[in-house]
């Protein structure tokens, strides 16, 4: 009998080759030559391509200059014997119908060259619907002649002007616009900067990294950073809103996310749900990511990725109605402000109000994010980027277990029953301001610099449930309220050379990165607030003055230094390799009031390495292993039964997995992995109001995920995942228990 190991290893190796593309004709890359210009070329034929049978797919568009005028190439795999084109002269344009025929890369909207040689202005190639596209051709005084050129493969055309000499213009009078939408990811974006620090193909990188794209943002109508992460494998809600104590929270393979939320690479502070309004796609990447962001959890990182200015003016005005009087609008302006279309801007403008199911619940939510990029020089960029964020909302602490999920004598709590008050609110306000400077030195040499403040504004005035009655029916509560400052100076200095030692290709990655963090709160803790019934409430409705009774200051600074090298070394055998040393200081000092303030100071240091490969045994495929670390200290007044310190927590991964591209438009990803959690903290044995570190926590499992264009028009996002996280050293009982929170399973499916 095969054990549930074995039954999903042989699933997989089933799903794997299901999801291998049919090795054929075709080629990739540029080819090169005078007077050639090459607008996209796609892989060769694909299994997949056998779904859209009826329709040919054009897989490229290519311009050549002849003696004569032009040669208009659509390249296809299915043979160009099935495309007749009804070619018919507007004034002057010269246009070109082809019936049962599509375009399928990436911009598929269309593409435009202007002035491609004398006597003719532009080439204009566009999708009508799914099933045709139209070529136009404009003379620059009439309309152009169009010759259909036999072929067997591609359609050939020949262009000549009319009334004019067959001469070329010289190379840099010729501009290639692409006339697609901005951000033409689609539902598979094929480059990612998160994992490695670079902009790299996601089949060249060892590591699991899902991207959501604007267009699955777009499409799923995505508001709230939880709202983004539902289709990603590997990734649940922890729990916390913008009522909870301790703010939204992810986990990512059986882990906390913790402060593993990221903007641009940058630490987002955040208590409240994260708005995408100003997101362009949002990266998870999964395992210990210490290397390039320093002190977290193993789980691994979210990468919010923002918005950035336009060459092309773009304005875009939305507005949204929902259930429980929900009301939302927003504004997405952006273009040049100058001829030459060296300066740009970019602004996000929204604004949300809402009701919940639950009475009295309510809330409202205000973004507005400028950003500016200034083109310097020709290799000199600066950008300059701003956010404001302020929001509040009604503080709903739930129910008790009794009485709504698990039943009691006295009754069943109404869903919509509301136990807190409703003048309880947090509110909070995020402020943010800062620049990122990019300039090439030269061909080998680039620098990139990063520089953030950060305000951040969180308070709370709550009354918070405490004990609950199960005959009567009557929940004591307390009083809470907060008053808090946080702060935040990033700063990071990125090197980056690419060079070759003989035939062997590197990028190499050098930085460091400085944050300091200050952490003012004040608390009013447990005062006593009139009860309520749960069956038959009577709201107070007096609310309190939040009078501190704990206060509590950090100082922290964090130094860290990587290095890491992306070699080469054959054309299909990519190896990584890569390093980080952190240093950590930490300053708490505590007060209750009335007493003595107590202070606390720490200091850690650890080395994180990496190492990864890339093997590529056909071009589509791309098989890789991986061994990640990370490390995260152990924060403020924790300490042993003796007074000492706890070490930082450690975490290290193998994973091993495989990426296959089925066709340019559709990607198969499988990932296997085992991640440990070291040095976790768990009850003293000799005194149980301590803690010691000999805790170990696991998780193990597999993930797939399916995403992109299955046929033109047919969109899907798919992915699921088989985790196995649990205690795998205690000093307690609960070794071989489930980690909390983690399903074994999980699966999630969206298609348009």
């Amino acid at each position: 009998m095969l054990n549930r190991w074995q039954q999903l290893l042989i699933l997989t190796g089933l799903l794997s080759f299901a999801a291998m593309p049919v090795l054929g004709a075709g080629e990739t890359g540029r080819q090169e030559g005078r007077g050639e210009t090459k607008i996209y070329l796609n892989p060769g034929n694909t299994a997949m391509d056998l779904l859209a049978q009826g329709v040919t797919r054009i897989t490229g568009v290519t311009v050549n200059q002849t003696d004569e005028g032009l040669e208009l190439v659509l390249e296809t795999v299915a043979g160009s014997e099935r495309l007749v084109p009804l070619i018919l002269p507007v004034g002057n344009d010269l246009v070109i119908d082809i019936l049962d025929a599509t375009l399928v890369f990436k911009l598929r909207n269309g593409v435009e060259e202007l002035n491609p040689t004398t006597g003719i202005s532009r080439i204009a190639v566009n999708r009508v619907d799914d099933t045709s596209i139209r070529v136009t051709i404009t003379g620059e005084k009439q309309a152009p002649r169009a010759e259909v050129v036999p072929g067997r493969n591609n359609l050939v055309l020949s262009v000549t002007p009319d009334g004019v000499t067959a001469e070329t213009v010289p190379d840099e009078e010729i501009e290639v616009i692409a006339t697609g939408e901005a951000e033409g990811d689609g539902y598979n974006p094929t480059n990612s900067s998160t994992a490695i620090g670079t902009d790299t193909p996601i089949r060249d990188t060892p590591l699991s990294v899902q991207a959501v794209p604007q267009e699955v943002l777009k499409d799923r109508n995505v508001r709230e950073l939880g709202d983004a992460l539902e289709t990603v494998p590997g990734v649940v809600e922890a729990g916390g809103r913008t009522g909870s104590v301790f703010g939204p929270n992810f986990k990512i393979r059986g882990f906390n996310v913790g402060d593993g939320i990221f903007r641009n690479g940058i630490p987002a502070n955040s208590l409240a749900p994260l708005s995408t309004n100003d997101i362009e796609r949002v990266d998870v990447l999964k395992g210990p990511a210490s290397v390039l962001f320093g002190q977290g959890e193993p789980g691994g990182v979210i990468n919010l990725v923002t918005k950035q200015p336009l060459s092309e003016p773009f304005y875009s005005v939305s507005f949204g109605a929902g259930n429980f009087d929900t009301y939302e609008g927003a504004v997405d302006i952006s273009g040049p402000l100058n001829e030459s279309k060296t300066v740009k801007y970019r602004l996000n403008l929204s604004y949300e109000n809402y009701e919940s199911f639950r009475d009295f619940v309510n809330g409202e939510r205000f973004l507005v994010s400028p950003t500016l990029t200034w083109d310097i020089g020709e290799n000199t960029s600066i950008n300059f980027f701003g956010q404001y964020i302020s929001e509040s909302e009604t503080t709903d602490d739930g129910f008790p277990a009794d009485g709504s999920i698990i039943s009691i004598p006295s009754g069943e709590i109404p869903q919509e029953r509301f136990l807190s008050e409703d003048f309880a609110e947090f509110e909070q306000e995020q402020f943010r301001i800062g620049y990122r400077l990019n300039h090439q030195f030269d061909n080998t040499w680039s620098l990139r610099h990063t520089l953030e403040y950060s305000e951040y504004n969180p308070n709370r005035f709550a009354v918070f449930p405490d004990e609950f009655n199960l005959d009567t029916g009557e929940l004591t509560r307390n009083e809470y309220g907060t008053d808090e400052t946080y702060t935040r100076l990033f700063a990071s200095v990125d090197a980056i050379a690419e060079f070759n030692t003989g035939s062997i290709k590197h990028q190499v990655l050098f930085g460091t990165e400085y944050i300091h963090d200050t952490r003012d709160s004040g608390f009013d803790i447990g005062d006593p607030y009139p009860s309520i019934n749960v069956f038959n409430p009577v709201y107070t409705n007096e609310p309190f003055e939040v009078n501190p009774n704990f206060f509590r200051d950090d100082n922290l600074d964090s130094v860290g230094v990587y290095l890491q090298d992306q070699v080469e070394l054959l054309s299909n055998l990519i190896v990584l390799a890569g390093v980080r040393f952190d240093y950590v200081d930490q300053f708490r000092t505590t007060q209750d009031l009335g007493e003595e303030r107590q202070e606390f100071k720490q200091d850690d240091s650890d080395f994180t390495p990496r190492f990864g490969i890339v093997y590529k045994p056909i071009e589509p495929i791309s098989i890789y292993a991986s061994y990640t670390t990370s490390y995260n200290p152990a924060f403020g007044s924790s300490r042993n039964a003796d007074d000492s310190l706890f070490e930082p927590e450690t975490g290290r991964q193998f994973e091993v997995g495989v990426k296959t591209d089925i066709t340019d438009e559709l990607s198969f990803t499988f990932a296997a992995f085992d991640i440990r959690k070291q040095n976790v903290r768990t009850t003293d044995p000799d005194d149980p109001l301590f803690d010691i570190q000999t805790g170990e926590q696991a998780s193990r499992g597999i993930e797939l995920n399916l995403s992109g264009e299955i046929v033109p028009g047919w969109n899907i996002t798919t992915a699921y995942t088989y985790l196995d996280a649990f205690v795998s050293e205690d000093n307690t009982d609960i070794v071989d228990n489930g980690l909390p929170g983690v399903p074994e399973s999980q699966f999630s499916l969206w298609t348009t």
